[in-house]
């Protein structure tokens, strides 16, 4: 238990100090005022527009580095970088690099969480989803692969769950890559689809005017239905 407390205790000063490093980092170098004004977002796409052309490849390496560490170790959540994903990469690329980078960091989160926290999530969670436990038995891959899928857990947990059933690390890494690909095609579509509007508009646009654009609502429709059919499988794969 003291050990348990001391890991903790560690995460989460470590966490605070990376967060506080970048926000200060960020901070230091522009206003909030600046981040959120519509002239400095247009002006960072033309800049991120040029640097896609020149060097694609330095830019998709960078963004793949960046998303493995927002998983591991800063924790974040898998929809903002898929939207910042399709904003600077765009649709098809996009997917590549944020499916991989997220998978990647995944796994890194699962073996950090599998190697020294596994009472702990144990302890929190097993209660919760022992049920889950004959199933995985069955088929690791293949009900890992809809855990995946249907999943209605954050995602920073679902990322170290998967350490009561001893999973094995190829499973959980298969699985995460092919299980994560539809939810994250549809919302770096919507990024993607957001990158035109500020490139092809001068001023801010209206909301109005950017979610009656197909490259937006077409994207937002298919997740709304992908949601509903995920928690419609959710009711089935984690009934008792």
């Amino acid at each position: 238990m003291e050990k348990s407390k001391k890991i903790k205790l560690f995460i989460g000063l470590s966490y605070i100090i990376l967060v506080g490093t970048f926000l200060y980092i960020l901070l230091s170098k522009f206003s909030i005022q600046q981040l959120t004004s519509y002239e400095f977002i247009k002006e960072n796409t033309n800049y991120l527009s040029e640097l896609k052309k020149n060097n694609l490849f330095l830019l998709s390496l960078s963004f793949l580095f960046f998303t493995i560490l927002w998983v591991f170790p800063f924790l974040g959540f898998g929809s903002i970088i898929a939207l910042l994903g399709g904003y600077l990469l765009g649709q098809a690329l996009g997917t590549l690099v944020v499916v991989l980078g997220l998978t990647i960091g995944a796994t890194f989160l699962y073996l950090f969480g599998n190697f020294f926290l596994k009472e702990l999530i144990r302890e929190k969670f097993l209660n919760k989803f022992e049920n889950l436990e004959s199933k995985f038995k069955k088929s690791e891959f293949h009900y890992l692969l809809i855990y995946r899928f249907c999943g209605g857990v954050p995602w920073q947990i679902s990322c170290v769950l998967p350490a009561i059933f001893d999973v094995k690390t190829s499973n959980f890494f298969f699985a995460t890559l092919i299980g994560i690909i539809p939810q994250i095609f549809l919302v770096v579509s919507i990024g993607s689809g957001l990158e035109k509007v500020i490139e092809n508009n001068l001023d801010a646009p209206r909301i109005i005017d950017i979610i009656t654009l197909p490259d937006i609502y077409i994207p937002i429709v298919i997740f709304v239905c992908l949601v509903i059919v995920t928690i419609f499988l959710r009711k089935l794969f984690y009934k008792k």
